[in-house]
């Protein structure tokens, strides 16, 4: 029994302690000059490491051209669905990038989407992940509403995100050249490896009356076809980028590329805008200022809080613990 009672005595201590936040703690006390010195170390840390980031994204040659409109002719720029959505029309069409900078190989191709909602709840969940590893084995595929199955016989790849591939294709000369795109590696290895199974292939894709995106050919399994492994890691953003493959020639100044390229994905229905871009990559990887601008802002921002906290402690400067400045004592000296 008493050791009963000593060991709810203790409990008892050690829950007192806790609330009253008594226990053993490092506790420290956050002194004017050890605000004014952390705010200083930011500031110096922050800012070379911001410069350095703007420095590598300035380093970074990019070419963007957007293509959408451009690549509808004349007469059916009234009605975009429509010329889209129509088969009979050829959708080929050539573009001009000038190379205005020297851009060394690898030169990375990716396509571009904008006002394009990846992110969208049901979107999002119309897809099987247990289905693209084991193919037909598995049976469950009621997320992948509304693709699910055409004629009572399942799709694989079902799901809304695999029908909407994207189906857009490029082809690069310069100087009357073809330059050759490298397709392979373009998705993770972890994704080729562990989320598409090796032997699972298309079955009843795209066969439906309504046609999404492309097409996927049947006899490669979907841990090779590095399109669709692409496209289903979704975007968080409604404007994203997605890698379509690599250039392995150096591009020199002035030099021209001419893009042929089939404008066949529909963005037209809902606004959405499709661009191309080349770029290369720095040790940071592509063009992005925002984590620089970030930096130097935070950096900025907290030297000026530094300068402004050491003025307030030089011009009103009071000893520590001094309890004639709280607010009870306060009121009772002025009363």
């Amino acid at each position: 029994m008493d050791t009963d009672r000593e060991r709810h005595r203790a409990r008892e201590t050690a829950f007192y302690l806790f609330t009253q936040q008594s226990l053993p703690a490092c506790k420290p006390v956050l002194t004017p000059g050890w605000v004014i010195a952390i705010f200083l170390f930011m500031g110096v840390i922050f800012i070379p490491v911001g410069l350095v980031t703007l420095r590598a994204s300035h380093c970074v040659v990019e070419i963007v051209d957007r293509y959408d409109i451009d690549c509808v002719p004349e007469p059916s720029r009234m009605d975009k669905v429509s010329y889209i959505q129509d088969d009979s029309i050829p959708k080929n069409c050539s573009r001009f990038m000038k190379v205005h900078k020297y851009m060394k190989a690898p030169i990375y191709i990716y396509y571009q989407l904008d006002n394009y909602y990846q992110n969208h709840r049901r979107y999002v969940k119309s897809r099987s992940d247990k289905q693209l590893l084991d193919g037909q084995k598995y049976h469950d595929t009621s997320s992948c509403q509304p693709v699910e199955s055409n004629n009572n016989r399942p799709i694989v790849p079902c799901g809304l995100i695999a029908w909407s591939l994207f189906n857009d294709t490029f082809e690069f000369i310069r100087e009357g050249a073809e330059l050759k795109v490298n397709r392979k590696n373009i998705a993770w290895k972890s994704d080729r490896s562990h989320k598409f199974g090796k032997n699972v292939y298309p079955f009843n894709f795209q066969n439906g009356t309504l046609i999404g995106g492309g097409k996927l050919n049947p006899e490669i399994p979907l841990s090779d076809q590095e399109d669709l492994i692409v496209w289903m890691r979704t975007s968080a953003l409604p404007s994203f980028r997605k890698l379509y493959g690599r250039i392995e020639e150096d591009l020199d100044v002035d030099d021209v590329v001419v893009v042929n390229l089939m404008n066949n994905y529909n963005t037209y229905s809902f606004g959405g805008k499709k661009k191309l871009a080349l770029s290369t990559s720095s040790w940071l990887g592509g063009k992005n200022d925002f984590l620089g601008h970030a930096c130097v802002f935070a950096g900025c921002s907290s030297l000026t809080l530094a300068i402004i906290f050491m003025l307030l402690h030089v011009k009103y400067r009071r000893p520590y613990g001094d309890m004639s400045y709280l607010p009870w004592n306060r009121k009772s000296f002025s009363g």
